[in-house]
């Protein structure tokens, strides 16, 4: 079969660029690359995206091999009636590796009909760093990189009001939007810029918090000739992904019109005030996926479905929902059962195998932000540690370890994060691992040491793991909260 490319697939004119995409990444392409592959298909949206690799040693190479093409696989439940769809995705026309393309990356911003600036860099990628300068290629962060593209883009249109873009976001951390405007102006005060300059910013350019919801596996490695059959083309960029998508985007009437989706039948909301979707979601989806994926890896577990059926975890991740997250939430509590009863439908869906792996990306910075609300929420309530995410928490510490009965886990953090964890495992007291790891303020944004109660919960839920395992340790660690 030949290697997929615009030759052989589709012979129309790429669209110009309309939109830079910070990220290459699984979930980029099949949630928002698709989605812009929606509004071409529907609406002669004819815009093309041009991605940007936010990090060293990604994969735009691979993806330019492809001229930006590959197939979305898209399976599950839905509504209740079996779905098994395929498409051709053809949004992408280039990608762009900054660090060893800085001047093609700043010629992005000369695109006459740029209108959009879409990221996902993970919750970790909207920081600030006081260590990038302007004349860094490039520098090290994402809002930096996209502060220097804007600055570009000023400079070449002479700071015409028409030539401003459209910013969103998609990061899963709350005001994302917001946040990343704030961290824009710091780089201008930083780097000491025309103020001309952050007026242009700050008038004609809008920032718009976001919401993203879909299951996106990635490269189904597993199954992948089972993949590659129903395909005539070689294409070693396929995603899977569920069918379920919803995108809330907090905007007006203007945005609406700019982002034609109400005609196309997505999911996509845009509306005054995203909040609600977003505690709903981030709380009991993503916190349920961060709060399963080092106590199940330990287990023995490799996906999410597998950890769901499985007796002893799943009923660990369903009261984990329940009796945990759930009660922290003002909200219709029916209405909240009813969706963590949705998502955990969505987790045991047939046809996906989510590695956990996959989910454990930034553990830390996720866990910060999906879980230790809920966790701190049940202590102010309960004024005792519930025992879910907090052996959860536990297992979490204990993962950043690297290794577990001789296997090595895959940890994926930013190296100081590792590093850090690294220098702490050489100690053998939990007491001090515990006392360690919580009062690390660059982990956590504060102390959890002096959270009443939790240094000891946590040094004996270690101290269960280490001796007898999970499933075990978590009776013991039950069972030692009940008589604390």
């Amino acid at each position: 079969m030949k290697k997929l490319n615009r030759n052989i697939k589709t012979h129309q004119t790429k669209p110009p660029v309309k939109i830079v995409q910070f990220g290459e990444g699984n979930f980029l392409r099949a949630f928002v690359d698709y989605a812009v592959h929606t509004l071409n298909q529907k609406c002669n949206f004819n815009a093309g995206v041009a991605v940007v690799q936010p990090l060293a040693g990604g994969m735009v190479a691979k993806l330019n091999e492809q001229d930006g093409l590959y197939t979305l696989f898209m399976k599950g439940l839905y509504q209740g009636e079996e779905v098994q769809e395929k498409e051709l995705i053809t949004s992408i026309v280039r990608g762009i590796d900054p660090y060893t393309h800085f001047q093609e990356y700043l010629d992005l911003a000369k695109e006459e009909e740029l209108e959009f600036i879409i990221s996902n860099t993970t919750e970790a990628g909207i920081a600030f760093n006081p260590n990038d300068t302007p004349n860094m290629q490039p520098p090290a962060s994402f809002p930096a990189k996209l502060t220097r593209l804007l600055l570009e883009r000023y400079n070449y249109f002479q700071g015409s009001p028409n030539k401003g873009l459209t910013i969103i976001p998609c990061e899963l951390i709350n005001y994302n939007a917001d946040t990343l405007k704030e961290i824009i102006l710091k780089y201008i005060d930083l780097w000491e810029l025309d103020h001309a300059f952050k007026n242009w910013l700050l008038n004609h350019n809008t920032f718009h918090n976001t919401l993203v919801d879909r299951i996106v596996p990635g490269y189904p490695k597993d199954d992948i000739e089972t993949y590659r059959k129903e395909l005539d083309y070689e294409d070693d960029l396929i995603v899977s992904a569920e069918k379920f998508f919803l995108w809330v985007i907090e905007g007006d009437e203007n945005l609406k019109e700019k982002l034609p989706f109400g005609k196309t039948g997505l999911n996509v909301l845009v509306v005054k005030n995203m909040q609600p979707y977003r505690t709903r979601k981030v709380r009991i989806l993503n916190g349920a996926h961060t709060t399963m994926v080092p106590f199940s890896l330990l287990y023995g577990n490799e996906t999410v479905k597998e950890t769901i059926d499985n007796g002893f975890t799943g009923d660990f991740v369903q009261k984990a929902v329940f009796n945990e997250i759930i009660p922290t939430l003002n909200m219709d509590k029916k209405e909240l059962q009813n969706f963590a009863n949705d998502i955990l439908d969505r987790f045991r869906n047939p046809f996906i195998k989510h590695q956990l792996s996959s989910i454990a990306l930034n553990s830390i910075s996720k866990f910060k932000v999906r879980v230790l609300p809920s966790l701190k929420g049940y202590i102010e309530i309960n004024k005792t540690p519930p025992p879910h995410l907090t052996f959860a928490l536990a297992c979490l510490i204990r993962f950043y370890k690297g290794e577990w009965n001789g296997k090595l886990l895959p940890v994926h953090d930013d190296k100081s994060i590792v590093n850090k964890f690294k220098d702490v495992w050489t100690v053998n007291s939990m007491e001090t691992i515990s006392e360690t790891i919580l009062s690390e303020t660059l982990f956590w944004d504060e102390d959890l040491s002096n959270i009443n109660g939790l240094k000891q919960a946590i040094t004996m839920a270690l101290k269960e793991i280490e001796g007898h395992g999970v499933e075990k340790g978590f009776e013991n660690f039950k069972a030692y909260l009940q008589n604390v």
